[in-house]
């Protein structure tokens, strides 16, 4: 992958924590009671991209470490599931 190509992929993919702390001061704005409708809606939209972006990366970290966890990198994963849910 050249260098151009690289950058250019970092520009379209914001890293996690960059989207996790856009989604903060979504989540701030939204709080404040201070926009009109079509601007929060907005907001919300955009948190709500960014909140299954989050989940999608960290899904796809946690079946990372469950791989290297793994006795066997042959073995298949077993589906996830939280307490909290």
């Amino acid at each position: 992958m050249s260098k151009a190509n690289q950058t250019s992929k970092t520009e379209q993919t914001p890293v996690f924590e960059t989207s996790l702390k856009e989604l903060e001061e979504i989540v701030i704005r939204l709080e404040s009671g201070d926009l009109p409708l079509e601007d929060a809606l907005n907001e919300f939209e955009r948190g709500i991209q960014l909140a299954r972006q989050g989940q999608k990366t960290l899904q796809q970290a946690e079946q990372r470490v469950q791989i290297l966890l793994s006795h066997d990198a042959q073995s298949p994963l077993d589906e996830f599931s939280s307490d909290t849910e």
